[in-house]
């Protein structure tokens, strides 16, 4: 009698661990295999939320199958306590394991609205985009101007509801003032600035940041790029420029950022400059005179006047030998780079082509024939305006 019970308890042990691991292989098959999602979903992961939030909402949105397995799984691999607040695009067929690595990798959010305030040469606007999931394309919400008074209801629910993705984006060209009082006028930002940072020091780029983050500190961190970036160029500088330090080809950069906003036009500018320099003739370059006009603060919004070409100032290329003090705006990458290898050339002279883009000469005269062709175009367009060339 005891052996048949034996046997009998025997044989349910074994069909029990047989049903265990039919039952541990049912929960793999489902946390590592294709999820049930159709399509992309977005789903946001609040401040403070909690795995089993996370997966009911998750489950809810039928982005998994089993919000229980997708719990034990996170806290199997040791990433339940790991997930990261944003919001987040999860692709179509995303199995959980997918899933739990892409709620805890952190990163900037891959959904949801993103707020991009862009600080351009002449102004600053914020654009609102939501990503939408079906197509995987981003979607215009609403741009305004953060100056002109009260924002759009958009960006107000935007801020209120959480945590969007913030990026702020610095234009090439735009001067130092530009950036500093549009950082003033960023209300999700905090601090107070102290002052206007050198000319040329900061780098146009796009810079992810969180709501409340300091001014200070962001301007540093692109205070911080620009430096770096500068000193990576300058080591692979070509040699025989006519400039010694890196500060003089940031300067340089400046004015080749602010002559052209072709990118490959830019190491060709360069060459102009650089055989002046070279040849000691004077830049003569209208962008100077700007500057030493506004001195960075603002747009001119103006033709340049014979008596301002004449007025000599320290940024007048027209009067002045070499190059200017100081940069006339922060230049990108692209500008720096063309300023430290500059195309080999014997061109002198450049001017507007009418397409935005310039058309390049040797000599004076051959510059003037140029020069006369543009005009033309000019009297056909008489709201272009524009600088002439140089």
């Amino acid at each position: 009698m005891w052996r048949a019970v034996a046997s009998n308890a025997l044989t349910l042990f074994i069909v029990a661990l047989v049903g265990l691991a039919g039952l541990l292989a049912w929960g793999r098959q489902q946390y590592t295999g294709p999820g049930p999602l159709a399509q992309a979903v977005c789903v946001k992961v609040d401040k403070g939320a909690t795995l089993r939030e996370v997966s009911a909402n998750l489950e809810a949105q039928g982005a998994i199958s089993d919000a229980r397995i997708f719990r034990i799984g996170a806290d199997y691999s040791d990433k339940a306590q790991s997930l990261r607040f944003g919001s987040y695009l999860i692709p179509a067929g995303a199995s959980m394991v997918q899933i739990v690595d892409l709620l805890t990798a952190g990163g900037a959010s891959s959904c949801g609205v993103e707020v991009n305030y862009r600080i351009g040469v002449a102004k600053a606007e914020i654009l609102l985009r939501e990503l939408d999931a079906a197509s995987g394309e981003m979607v215009e919400i609403a741009r305004f101007d953060p100056a002109a008074g009260t924002p759009p209801q958009a960006y107000s629910d935007a801020m209120a509801e959480g945590d969007p993705r913030l990026q702020l984006t610095l234009a090439e060209g735009v001067t130092s003032w530009m950036v500093v009082e549009s950082l003033k006028a960023a209300d999700f930002l905090e601090g107070e600035i102290a002052a206007v940072p050198p000319e040329g020091s900061l780098a146009p780029d796009a810079y992810d940041v969180e709501k409340g983050a300091s001014r200070g500190d962001l301007l540093a961190l692109m205070a911080e790029r620009q430096t770096a970036i500068l000193a990576e160029l300058w080591a692979t500088r070509a040699e025989g420029l006519p400039y010694d330090t890196p500060e003089e080809a940031l300067i340089m950069a400046s004015i080749v950022e602010k002559e052209t906003g072709i990118a490959e036009e830019r190491r060709r500018v360069a060459s102009v400059f650089v055989n002046r320099l070279q040849q000691g003739m004077r830049l003569q370059t209208d962008p100077t005179v700007i500057y030493g006009i506004t001195k960075g603060e603002g747009v001119l919004g103006r033709g340049l006047r014979a008596s301002e070409l004449r007025r000599a100032t320290p940024y007048n290329t027209y009067v002045i030998d070499g190059l200017p003090p100081t940069p006339i705006a922060n230049p990108g990458k692209l500008s720096i780079a063309a300023a430290v290898n500059p195309e080999s050339t014997d061109l002198l002279y450049f001017v507007a082509d009418g397409t935005g883009g310039h058309v390049f000469a040797r000599t004076l005269a051959e510059h003037n024939e140029n020069v006369a062709k543009w005009r033309a175009l000019e009297a056909q367009q008489p709201e272009s305006g524009g600088a002439t060339g140089n």
